[in-house]
């Protein structure tokens, strides 16, 4: 029969265990859990600022900012060729309007870049301040005292002596002070420490990447690059914005930044390979430049070569390029010389086969007196195979066979529309051909001295025999470069010494034993990963044991060898 209570049967003892079960499974708090502080504003700061200066997030930083200079070596870039860009949102016009929005056409100048960037300069600073002020720290403090027990470090030694411990400790700071150790007396053992140069080498390290970055932004956001072409004995090069054919810059560049100089190109000289497998390889390669520097500066002379261009100020003159240009006398109907000058003509090949245009913009008049523009098309090949070869391409980049073939239009050029053209190409929409006999493009091919004479009586072209030479020249201004370098340099410096450099400490305790006799102890610590503390230790041992050698009476002078009484222990430690 069950017991019952006032209330009702008594609960059994499987309904106890149930309810005690449930008692623990319930989920209903039993009293109100304590709540953490927010962290509130200061307390979120404090976080975000040490997870940016953190190690993780500044490598994390340095790999975004590599993937994102990817794009900007594969995407065409408006700061650097904007002709490109236009062509490759004439190709892609969707993809273009993906890339414009998110700035991949200008990626260095970019928000999301300029982020990382400045994510990044942050995250090295606040890394370099704390752990600067650390060092300096341990630079103006000793090293810390010695352990009570030294046999408990890695690397450890003892021997009993009958020299004091003040001879000892004696002993032990001039030995490790040769040795270029940190030393000082404290209580009954010598402190010593080595390895400072390993934690300068890393702050060495991350400065120079603070100075390499800085350099590089300065460099990217004041920079400049033109080119332009000089024929020689023309009208020589004035560094001024009008003076290029073409120029780009960074966002911050203002003209006034240019480097006042001048120079004219007196001769270029390019001598070629005539045989072998490098037939047509230049062998000199030279352009002979007279250049001042300002607006009263003297004439001097240099050579710009290959690889070894002109300095002046932050400014380097390059030499890039290379080709003819025909001097070609133009003569209207009556025998007027309206044009006479040398024309630059591109080179389309290796061996210089080159097209340009010339252009006669005033001053002719036709056999009816009318005032025309005159329009050639202009092919030039230094060497020409002759007609056995086929072709009009030429055979050496050597003036050997010189020709050049030109086919004539007349009418308007279109000059005097205020839009801006190529000296290089010809707009033909107002043009029109001269024609032959047979109704076709007049057109000859010209030798040095020859001259063409005109349809129906409206003049000549004479190719003269005076074939000039012209040159490339690239004009680059970077301000920061040597900054760049000199980083560079100071960071493999550091990261050389934070890599090999070691850092370690040594204690030397010497104290009287019971029996009247002076106890030794040596011990070494790595604070950084080093297999040589127990042999560099060995080898301090076995000096300072010279200096206090083993007792006479002691059975074994070093516990940890069976080396005999009174011999120099094995200049090798223990591990602990």
């Amino acid at each position: 029969m069950s017991k019952t209570t006032a209330s009702g049967p008594a609960p059994s003892a499987e309904d106890q265990e149930l309810g005690d079960a449930g008692s623990q499974l319930s989920t209903a708090p039993k009293e109100d859990a304590p709540h953490l502080p927010a962290l509130g504003v200061i307390g979120w700061a404090r976080w975000f600022w040490r997870q940016l200066t953190s190690m993780r997030v500044a490598l994390l930083l340095l790999l975004l900012l590599s993937l994102g200079a990817i794009p900007g070596s594969l995407i065409p870039q408006s700061g650097q060729d904007e002709t490109k860009v236009a062509d490759f949102r004439k190709a892609n016009p969707t993809l273009g309007d993906v890339y414009d929005k998110i700035g991949m056409f200008h990626v260095y100048s970019s928000v999301w870049f300029s982020a990382i960037y400045i994510l990044l300069f942050v995250s090295l600073i606040g890394c370099i301040v704390p752990r600067t002020w650390q060092f300096v720290g341990q630079l103006r403090g000793l090293p810390p005292g010695a352990p009570r027990r030294l046999n408990r470090l890695p690397a450890h030694t003892t021997w009993r002596t009958t020299a004091e411990p003040e001879q000892v400790h004696q002993a032990a700071l001039a030995l490790l002070k040769k040795r270029r150790f940190r030393t000082h007396l404290t209580g009954d053992a010598v402190a010593a420490e080595k390895g400072y140069l390993r934690e300068t080498g890393n702050l060495v390290f991350h400065i120079a990447l603070i100075v390499m970055l800085t350099a590089f932004a300065w460099g990217q956001l004041y920079k400049s690059e033109g080119n332009t072409l000089i024929v020689e004995g023309a009208p020589g090069f004035s560094n001024t914005l009008t003076q290029y054919d073409d120029f780009k810059s960074g966002n911050l560049f203002t003209s006034d930044d240019l480097v006042p100089f001048s120079f004219n190109l007196k001769k270029f000289t390019g001598t070629y390979e005539r045989t072998g497998p490098n037939k047509g390889t230049p062998r000199v390669y030279k352009a002979d430049i007279t250049y001042s520097t300002g607006a009263y500066g003297k004439d001097e002379s240099d050579t710009v070569e290959v690889n070894h261009p002109l300095e002046v100020g932050d400014s380097k003159v390059y030499l890039v390029s290379h080709g003819y240009a025909p001097v070609v006398t133009v003569r209207d109907a009556k025998g007027k010389v309206v044009f006479d000058d040398a024309v630059p003509l591109l080179p389309l090949d290796g061996n210089v086969t080159s097209s340009g245009v010339v252009k006669v913009l005033d001053g002719y008049r036709n056999a009816q007196g009318e005032k025309e523009q005159l329009g050639f098309n202009a092919f030039f090949v230094p060497t020409f195979g002759g007609s056995a070869s086929g072709t009009m391409l030429s055979q050496f980049p050597a003036l050997d066979n010189p020709l050049l073939a030109l086919s004539a239009y007349h009418g308007d050029l279109g000059a005097d529309s205020g839009i801006p053209q190529s000296v290089y190409q010809m707009d033909r929409t107002n043009m029109k051909e001269f024609k032959d006999s047979k109704g076709k493009l007049f057109k000859k091919l010209l030798k040095p001295g020859e001259t063409m004479e005109l349809p129906n009586g409206a003049g000549s072209v004479t190719f003269g025999k005076d074939i000039k030479e012209w040159a490339g020249f690239q004009v680059v201004q970077q301000p920061g470069s040597g900054w760049a370098l000199a980083g560079a340099l100071a960071a493999i410096g550091g990261l050389a010494a934070s890599l090999f450099i070691q850092r370690r400490r040594v204690w030397v305790r010497a104290v009287k034993g019971a029996d009247g006799v002076t106890v030794v102890e040596m011990a070494g610590l790595g604070r950084s990963e080093s297999a040589k503390v127990p042999e560099e230790l060995g080898h301090l041992a076995g000096d300072l044991y010279e200096q206090a050698p083993g007792a006479p009476d002691d059975p074994a002078d070093s516990p940890d060898t069976d080396q005999e009484p009174g011999t120099e222990p094995p200049r090798t430690c223990r591990r602990g």
